[in-house]
């Protein structure tokens, strides 16, 4: 009797999607203090914060509790007093300031509550302004592809006072998808929107957001925005908690 056993081949098992994720954007001990003639002012303290590749997270909080102070830190648009920022393996506050604005221009997407379109250019111009200042190619039919991805096709030479508000935060969403960027932020992108332009600007953010596997990190009061995203942290006093 053959007592031998089958040795089967081993199987090659592809390793679990979350564990190929890499960090995107890493903060460690985070801080941010203001000093003034008479105290200092803690507005963020000692954060530790990792988010991966491809991932959504929002920052939740009370008003003055440190949420932007955090987003503009994750950033790169404001320097901390203390602790460190990498983006996709860059040390943020090891660069200077032009480098920091070229890591920018090269991975990362913004969109403001307030918007900040350009008021003299049309939808269109706004789209292609960040495709023109990096000398990226086919800027202006780039630049008509996302607007029609996002429903202005027919608005492309409104200049923003002859949008709406829901109209102006989706040329802002445009503008911040048109150059692929690997990161987005966004600071309260639907807070001065009604309940129901809200819901549309994060149905067409979370869609981007699939399609291009682009990392997104926002601020929001809105708790139905934050539900959407896959974790939530929440500032309370400049704390994480």
């Amino acid at each position: 009797m053959d007592i031998n056993p089958k040795i089967h081949p081993k199987r090659f098992i592809m390793p679990s999607p979350h564990l190929l994720k890499t960090p995107a954007i890493i903060a460690t001990r985070l801080s941010k203090t203001v000093t003034t003639a008479d105290q200092t002012l803690t507005i963020l303290s000692a954060i530790d914060l990792s988010i991966n590749a491809g991932d959504s997270l929002a920052i939740t909080g009370e008003s003055g509790s440190g949420k932007s102070t955090l987003l503009g830190l994750l950033a790169g648009l404001d320097t901390p007093s203390a602790g460190s920022v990498s983006l996709a393996g860059h040390d943020l506050f090891g660069m200077d300031e032009d480098a920091r604005a070229r890591l920018r221009g090269e991975m990362i997407g913004f969109v403001f509550q307030s918007f900040q379109l350009l008021p003299g250019l049309t939808a269109l111009e706004n789209v292609m302004l960040p495709l023109e200042l990096h000398d990226q190619p086919a800027a202006g039919q780039r630049a008509r592809d996302m607007l029609e991805r996002v429903g202005l096709g027919a608005r492309l030479r409104h200049t923003p006072r002859h949008l709406s508000g829901g109209e102006q935060q989706r040329v802002a969403l445009a503008r911040a998808f048109v150059t692929q960027p690997s990161i987005l932020f966004a600071d309260e992108p639907t807070g001065n929107l009604d309940s129901q332009t809200g819901h549309r600007i994060s149905e067409i953010l979370f869609e981007l957001n699939a399609e291009r596997n682009t990392t997104l990190v926002l601020v929001t009061h809105d708790a139905s925005l934050a539900a959407r995203c896959q974790r939530t942290v929440r500032l309370v006093g400049g704390v994480m908690t």
